[in-house]
């Protein structure tokens, strides 16, 4: 058997720092670690460079009681690898760090699934798991996780997703130690007021735990919402696992930092429980 492979940053210093010290001071300026904890099941975090969105992933991470085991699951940008991306085996580093992989749960939920595949290759280049390493690492300690990318759009598909890790984690008697987290940023590159009106539909379909009705949003709008099928997976996911609500803690677009509004992009994080 070869070495575990160590999955090395591939953002740092381009979406957050690449310096340890600087990189701790910039997110404990955005956690208020006394803020009121929620025992969730899952969340919604955004993942652009942290001058954007670090504000809304800062408050929403605050918000969460980080567990022993983290199921991150993200777009694919890059078009790396398979539809549905495990990588089963390894580590995580980034530069406060070393996060290990579940190899367990990601080997089983492989094997269980017929729709994950164990492949490393659309981990390599892709930033929306590693940028939310940073906030989970300083806001926990001692946890594993199982990296997820999804390149789908096919409703069936990721709602089995959603109930394959829901089914690995019920089986191990994990509920209450797990946390789902999906990485999406909103709306790209509209006019503010547009890019507000359509996040708050899929918002709203979010809020209500419907996957179905996300997609549907999603598509009838044109909403260029990255992580729609990871939050499609995520709510299906949650609602297995007893979820019965989801509360909007924080939104912004990149106008909010930059002054312009004629384009933006927006972030939204939410807490589902």
């Amino acid at each position: 058997m070869g070495k575990p492979e160590l999955r090395e940053p591939a953002v740092a210093g381009q979406f957050y720092p690449a310096s340890p010290a600087e990189l701790s001071r910039e997110i404990a300026g955005y956690l208020d670690m006394a803020a009121r904890k929620t025992d969730a099941i899952g969340c919604v975090l955004p993942h652009a460079g942290y001058m954007y969105s670090g504000k809304v992933a800062g408050a929403t991470v605050s918000r969460l009681i980080i567990k022993e085991k983290i199921f991150l699951i993200g777009p694919n940008h890059t078009g790396d690898g398979t539809p549905f991306s495990v990588m089963a085996s390894g580590a995580w580093k980034t530069p406060l760090g070393t996060v290990p992989i579940d190899e367990e749960l990601a080997t089983a939920l492989v094997e269980s699934s017929g729709i994950f595949s164990a492949d490393a290759r659309a981990h390599q280049r892709e930033h929306s798991l590693e940028v939310e390493l940073p906030f989970l690492q300083t806001a926990g300690k001692g946890f594993s996780i199982v990296p997820l990318t999804i390149a789908s759009d096919d409703a069936a598909a990721l709602k089995e997703a959603g109930t394959r890790i829901a089914s690995v984690v019920r089986d191990r008697g994990l509920l209450g130690r797990t946390l789902i987290a999906a990485s999406s940023d909103m709306t790209h590159y509209e006019p503010r007021q547009s890019a507000e009106k359509k996040d708050r539909m899929a918002i709203e379909a979010i809020r209500e735990l419907d996957a179905d009705t996300l997609l549907a949003v999603v598509r009838r709008n044109n909403i260029t919402m990255c992580g729609y099928a990871p939050v499609a997976v995520l709510i299906t996911a949650a609602k297995a696992l007893g979820a019965k609500k989801a509360e909007l803690v924080a939104y912004a677009t990149s106008g909010d930092v930059t002054g312009d509004h004629s384009s933006v992009v927006g972030y939204a994080g939410i807490i589902l429980s």
